[in-house]
């Protein structure tokens, strides 16, 4: 049977937003309309990267996220996260932005969130990571010219003191824990940080689960029915 004119327009505007944003609505389950996001690669700041590199642009993902927020018809959001890092201001304001988000929101760590990955991961309601996937923890960096005074090291400790601030805010790590895996000298040969795989992100509380797709789907499948089946309890009170 062919598909209709609306199916065909619908299939291409979706196939245009994986393309351009990574982005993609899901209504095919359970009547509940959930938009997938996906943070890949480097996170871009205010300086556009080579042509070349994977990146995800704040500039797409914080309208976007306003908009799913004004979105009634949407119920819930997964963030899927396959990231190096990147700019630290960027990612923290996505970050803000998605644990701000009235919606139910699932993560799931796909191969790695590393660096200011690690906040966006637990931004999240709940959040998962793959047996395999991978969570780096280590201190800020700038680029280019970097004044020897004290204020640049305030800086610095200020700029790592927001991000432990949030990670400790929004998971079951400690702050203090957070800053001592970010200041390791025995993991790194070349580097301070610490490297977390799969369940070892989960143990030391940055993580709620170990789990794939799967998983995920159905913790946001579940969690968008509690907030649906709590709404409706309240609109039949007298």
């Amino acid at each position: 049977m062919e598909k209709s004119v609306n199916q065909q327009e619908k299939e291409k505007n979706e196939n245009e937003e994986i393309k351009d944003m990574g982005q993609l609505t899901l209504e095919q389950k359970q009547g509940h309309k959930i938009h997938l996001m996906s943070i890949i690669g480097e996170i871009e700041g205010h300086e556009t990267l080579s042509p070349n590199a994977k990146t995800t642009k704040y500039e797409h993902i914080l309208p976007k996220l306003a908009s799913i927020e004004d979105d009634e018809s949407v119920d819930g959001v997964m963030l899927l996260l396959n990231t190096v890092g990147g700019d630290v201001e960027s990612g923290l304001a996505i970050a803000e932005m998605i644990s701000s988000l009235s919606k139910p929101t699932v993560s799931l760590v796909l191969g790695g969130s590393h660096s200011i990955g690690v906040p966006l991961a637990v931004s999240t309601d709940y959040s998962y990571i793959v047996p395999t996937g991978t969570m780096v923890i280590h201190p800020v960096r700038l680029n280019g010219l970097v004044i020897g005074a004290p204020q640049t090291y305030d800086y610095f400790q200020q700029m790592q003191d927001r991000i432990t601030g949030f990670v400790a805010e929004h998971c079951f790590a400690p702050q203090e824990r957070l800053e001592q895996m970010m200041m390791n000298t025995s993991m790194l040969t070349k580097d301070l940080g610490t490297i977390l795989v799969g369940r070892q992100a989960v143990e030391e509380g940055i993580i709620n689960e170990v789990g794939g797709i799967d998983e995920a789907m159905k913790k946001l499948h579940q969690m968008i029915d509690e907030i649906k089946q709590d709404g409706n309890e309240l609109s039949s009170c007298p």
